[in-house]
């Protein structure tokens, strides 16, 4: 059995259960719920959205910091932590919208903490928002759907740009460099079938062996 870290909302469950639907023999530790989860049994970590990180997690000294809203220090707190334990380890990382906020602060970026024209409720759900794509891109989604009030400002170094808006150019997609796996997605791929080949590719990196967890 191998098993997948994450840190799941209860509004989401049911979008992601569809998804791990395809992941076999992978079994779900939420820390939400309490899940008790030892990192040498652990094959992969999902971060996933949700509300804004906490002030105290961001490097720079905040200016507008009313922008932040519905934070959860304790969810704060596991996350950094499985991050940092899942890097250690070189364990498979997807990280979608919230999660690839986190993924940039961890190593040392920073954030825009609020922009226009990423969170209309119409874009939550369709594929109308258009992306550009860098040269060599695996995983390519022509429109992706949007729900986000923050985004990447300044670029954390082991970070590359996949993908950006096509008409503001704000970071969509990035991906870890020097390391087995690790993606971040401002999107939401668990809200489509049309984003199914990101998480069997993320599956696959899980039941190889991408860490010390499956040796």
């Amino acid at each position: 059995m191998t098993y997948l870290a994450t840190w799941i909302q209860s509004a989401v469950e049911e979008d992601f259960q569809r998804c791990f639907d395809r992941g076999e023999d992978l079994e779900v530790k939420n820390a939400r719920l309490g899940d008790a989860i030892k990192w040498d049994e652990v094959g992969g970590l999902l971060l996933t959205g949700g509300g804004d990180i906490s002030a105290e997690f961001h490097v720079d000294p905040l200016v507008g910091g009313s922008q932040i809203r519905r934070t959860d220090g304790v969810r704060d707190e596991w996350e950094f932590g499985a991050f940092k334990e899942a890097r250690v380890r070189g364990l498979p990382i997807l990280a979608i919208c919230r999660g690839m906020q986190v993924m940039n602060l961890a190593l040392g970026g920073s954030l825009h903490l609020d922009i226009n024209g990423h969170d209309d409720r119409e874009m939550r759900s369709l594929e109308c928002q258009p992306l550009i794509y860098e040269l060599g891109v695996e995983h390519r989604f022509e429109k992706v759907n949007s729900s986000h009030h923050q985004a990447i400002d300044r670029l954390a170094e082991g970070l590359v740009v996949e993908a950006r808006h096509a008409k503001d150019e704000v970071i969509e997609q990035v991906r870890m460099i020097d390391y087995p796996w690790g993606l971040g997605v401002q999107y939401h791929p668990e809200r489509g079938e049309i984003y199914a080949p990101l998480f069997e590719d993320f599956f696959f990196q899980i039941q190889r062996g991408g860490g010390s967890g499956n040796r």
